[in-house]
């Protein structure tokens, strides 16, 4: 796919520098994030809140940066993979000020798992009020790795949480446990009554599908309404997924990957397995997909149906054409950039902003060069 040499030129509005590319433009709103995990946007051109993977969640704005430390996040297990993760506003934040975050939670017997909350902002901005913890990852099984952690509202009143199987592989098809999975909460934190597994022995209440290695992403399609989902395969073999009710999408039966040493997934019993569902999308080798997001915004036509991905590995934001449910990738946009991309998220401006997964992390707005 094609990749565009960046240009330095003279921020005009901030005093911050703008690259642009034959393809995009690209200012740096921010630096010295130390690996920025996810972004949400405050209402009425408030900022945004950003999530830091070691514990911290900040809000930066427009002309005053980057604030302190917002007080009252829960403490996180700050290791390998893990950390204070998603960040998400309530449909109802308007009334509630409530936020939601997931984040990697250590057990008393060291390993961790993924766990959600939710706390009041105050009007201020600068405190996280009475957060509680309404989901937990069960049993706790990772020594660092595979937590997902995407959160998902879907405008019906629910939520949606990507959970990895803290690479202990068996356990995405087990539905005693909650590696994974997506589960399915009310916006509340409950368990829906019409969730498939609902009374069934040996199941937990709050799976939605499962068999799911490592979710990254997640968004809602805004002109399907359907949940979708990005997820790491092993050596080859990411995946997009329609994440649907009682669905099994095979991992580690099914995949299209290799194990990391180049020998076959031990369990695996080919790339499609009778009883689960195909992806929707997968890439032969592995970019490491991370954030995603649908365009869907009357301010840049030309990426109208695009579904924006971010790759950690490959070092780039990959641009996909959504044509009902057939995806195909058009290009890749940053790598000249060279950063790992953590999340991509559209804005209310219908500019692009992106985080990149480094120590010395940048918030990126995007847009069009033309």
């Amino acid at each position: 796919m094609p990749r565009f040499a960046l240009s330095l030129l003279l921020g005009s509005l901030i005093l911050s520098p703008v690259l642009q590319a034959a393809e995009v433009q690209v200012e740096v709103l921010q630096r010295k994030l130390d690996h920025p995990w996810s972004l949400a946007f405050l209402p009425d051109n408030q900022g945004m809140l950003i999530t830091l993977r070691g514990g911290q969640l900040r809000l930066w704005q427009q002309g005053k940066g980057l604030s302190d430390p917002i007080v009252g996040v829960p403490r996180v297990w700050a290791n390998g993979q893990g950390g204070l993760l998603d960040v998400v506003l309530a449909p109802d934040f308007a009334q509630s000020r409530r936020v939601w975050l997931s984040y990697a939670e250590v057990g008393d017997d060291g390993k961790a798992g993924t766990a959600v909350g939710y706390g009041r902002l105050t009007d201020d901005r600068s405190r996280i009020e009475a957060f509680q913890v309404v989901f937990r990852q069960m049993p706790k099984l990772s020594t660092g790795n595979h937590f997902g952690g995407r959160l998902v509202f879907d405008g019906r009143g629910y939520l949606f949480i990507g959970l990895g199987e803290n690479n202990q592989r068996p356990t995405a098809q087990e539905l005693d446990k909650l590696q994974g999975k997506v589960v399915r909460l009310t916006q509340d934190g409950k368990v829906p009554p019409d969730n498939p597994f609902v009374g069934q022995k040996g199941a937990r209440p709050e799976i939605w599908s499962y068999g799911i290695r490592n979710p990254q992403g997640m968004a809602m399609n805004p002109w399907s309404n359907a949940l979708w989902l990005n997820e790491h395969g092993p050596k080859g073999g990411d995946e997009i997924n329609i994440p649907e009710r009682g669905k099994n999408y095979g991992w580690p039966l099914a995949t299209h990957g290799v194990n990391y040493s180049g020998l076959p997934i031990p369990e695996a019993k080919g790339e499609t397995v009778a009883g689960s569902e195909p992806p929707l999308f997968f890439w032969k080798q592995s970019p490491a997909v991370s954030g995603m997001a649908f365009y869907n915004n009357a301010k840049f036509p030309q990426w109208q149906h695009k579904l924006f991905v971010g790759a950690l590995k490959d070092q780039d934001v990959i641009v996909l054409n959504v044509d009902g449910n057939k995806v195909t990738e058009q290009e890749r946009i940053l790598g000249d950039r060279k950063q790992r991309i953590r999340d991509v998220r559209v804005g209310p401006d219908g500019y692009l902003y992106v985080l990149t997964d480094e120590s010395d992390g940048e918030l990126l707005k995007v847009s069009p060069a033309s």
